[in-house]
């Protein structure tokens, strides 16, 4: 089985350019003085979570402190915290800490209501992407842009950086495929950060009965998409570290077969194994750990499979593709082939077709040969949305 392609690894860590490195990005919720303005007076709603960081101060904090009046602040999966395991229910309530009104929009509610919305003038959206189309914080930004649409709000959207931003890659969604971890005709790498993603979804007309929303970015500053860039907080429960995040585009496909990729570990999106499989030289065995992975897949029996930490510097980076020797080969391993899909598996992919070409046998590089008519045709439109330099 053909899980590693060890003699290219070198060969093109040497012909591709490394990630470059910045000494200080400047953050979208670090430039308080080009965002206060459209703030002070008004009634003003948040989408945040716990990566809405100003320095080591949560954003509402923050405001609160610059006598910004945040009336509510609307929450995505995993919550205000970060603390709800993926797929579970978040619930609103209040933030302990200052009493303000938290607002789930997972769930049934994935977007706001026009009564969530009378007593907000402003909203601000400050959450930290992974620049893969199945994470659903895009999906949310969709939904918030909406609302605001639709009830003539302002909304500002404070820019951060996407760890996974310097290349685009992946099958391009197929209308029939949308869900909430895919709304969009792009790639499952979409190299553009929420800022650019905003803007896209305004340009390109995909709210609701065309409608736009009135939107205000605050850029980053000394960023291009090729800045190596490490997370001050985790995104979600489960992608808990910079390879984790890197290794994502690549992983998140198992999350549709029968495959672990290592919730209920310490090392989630790392590992990689299901029960029996032979050709694997590492084991775990998943637990349920509450508020990060209750009841995982394969919850109390060993898996093998790979440890993969160290693949992401290794090959996911300098390449700047995703990875599908694992996906081929566990499918080719699997002794009943039929059990291997669930049916999440295409609306990760955003299509059927990479499910049918797994099914036929096609090659890794076949595979990525036909993302490709697709992936040159989104990379056009994307580059009228871009605000940063691909280099």
């Amino acid at each position: 089985m053909k899980f590693q392609r060890v003699k290219l690894l070198l060969f093109i860590a040497l012909l591709v350019a490394p990630l470059q490195t910045f000494a200080q990005i400047g953050l979208g919720a670090e430039q308080t003085a080009k965002y206060l303005p459209a703030l002070t007076g008004k009634k003003v709603a948040l989408v945040a979570n716990q990566t809405s960081l100003v320095g080591s101060t949560h954003l509402l904090d923050t405001l609160l402190s610059l006598k910004i009046n945040v009336v509510k602040v609307f929450t995505p999966e995993h919550g205000f915290r970060g603390n709800v395991s993926a797929g579970e229910k978040v619930s609103s309530t209040v933030d302990e800490k200052t009493g303000v009104p938290l607002v789930s929009l997972y769930g049934d509610n994935k977007k706001p209501s026009v009564a969530q919305m009378q007593d907000a003038d402003v909203l601000v959206f400050d959450i930290q992407d992974v620049g893969a189309r199945f994470y659903t914080y895009i999906s949310t930004l969709h939904y918030v842009m909406e609302a605001c649409a639709e009830n003539q709000k302002l909304l500002v959207v404070l820019d951060r950086p996407n760890p996974n931003g310097s290349y685009i890659d992946g099958p391009v969604l197929v209308p029939a495929f949308k869900s909430f971890v895919g709304m969009h005709p792009v790639p499952v790498v979409h190299g553009m950060t929420m800022g650019e993603y905003a803007q896209m979804i305004n340009g390109e007309g995909w709210l609701a009965n065309g409608k736009k929303c009135n939107l205000q970015v605050i850029p980053l500053l000394n960023y291009t998409h090729s800045t190596e860039y490490d997370l001050p907080a985790p995104p979600s429960p489960n992608l808990k570290s910079k390879e984790a995040i890197c290794l994502y585009p690549s992983l998140c496909f198992f999350e549709g077969t029968n495959v672990s990729v290592g919730r209920g570990t310490d090392t989630p999106f790392e590992i990689i194994g299901r029960p029996g499989f032979k050709a694997g030289n590492f084991t775990f065995t998943p637990k349920s750990i509450p508020g990060v992975a209750d009841n995982p897949p394969y919850e109390g029996k060993q898996c093998t499979g790979f440890s993969l930490t160290n693949f992401c510097r290794e090959y996911i980076m300098p390449s700047r593709e995703i990875y599908l020797y694992w996906l081929t080969g566990f499918y080719n391993d699997s002794e009943d082939k039929s059990k291997f899909f669930n049916g999440f598996f295409d609306k990760l992919a955003g299509t059927d077709e990479l499910r049918k070409q797994i099914e036929r046998g096609e090659s890794p590089e076949d595979i990525r040969k036909s993302w490709q008519p697709g992936l040159r045709q989104y990379d056009e439109m994307r580059q009228k949305y871009l605000l940063y330099p691909l280099s």
